[in-house]
């Protein structure tokens, strides 16, 4: 049990990326720095207002958009809510607010 809890531990630490402060911040920060956390981790949140929607870094908010064009637009030629339900593997409610959305 000890190792695999380790052997988790160790895969995760070889996802994140750390950066040495020396490498990258000036030596009177990486000072100031010290007083507060020698030899520790420090996360540092990013800006909010730099912070992407979700879904606008892989791409998938942008996928959804086109998918849901593509719904209106099968809906204004005919294509039932039942039917679009049934193709997009989505309830009919769903399919409605995509439709009625503005």
């Amino acid at each position: 049990m000890l190792a695999l809890l380790l052997d988790n531990h160790l895969k995760e630490e070889a996802c994140m990326k750390y950066i040495n402060a020396k490498d990258l911040l000036p030596d009177a920060l990486v000072k100031e720095l010290q007083s507060y956390v020698q030899g520790g981790y420090l996360y540092v949140p990013s800006d909010q207002a730099q912070q992407k929607r979700w879904g606008e870094a892989s791409g998938y908010r942008q996928e959804l958009q086109q998918r849901n064009r593509q719904i209106v637009e099968e809906f204004q030629n005919g294509t039932s809510m039942e039917a679009l339900a049934e193709k997009y593997f989505l309830s009919v409610s769903a399919i409605r607010k995509i439709i009625y959305q503005k």
